[in-house]
């Protein structure tokens, strides 16, 4: 969603999703990188939320017979 919806940079979004240790010692990943860009991700995301929960941009879904 974050992707298709909001347009977001797929590293940003890979950066907000690494939470894993990158190698077997450990290091976990450096929690800085693109933080001013994954800030304005989660804010945009935020704001969407906000917009489906007051019914802006609902998309009906139709139920095959």
């Amino acid at each position: 969603m974050l992707a298709e919806r909001l347009e977001c940079d797929l590293l940003v979004i890979g950066a907000r999703r690494a939470h894993s240790a990158k190698d077997p010692n450990g290091h976990a990943y450096n929690r800085t990188t693109y933080l001013k860009q994954r800030t304005a991700m989660m804010q945009q995301w935020a704001d969407y939320l906000d917009k489906l929960a007051a019914g802006a941009e609902v998309v009906s879904l139709r139920r095959a017979a």
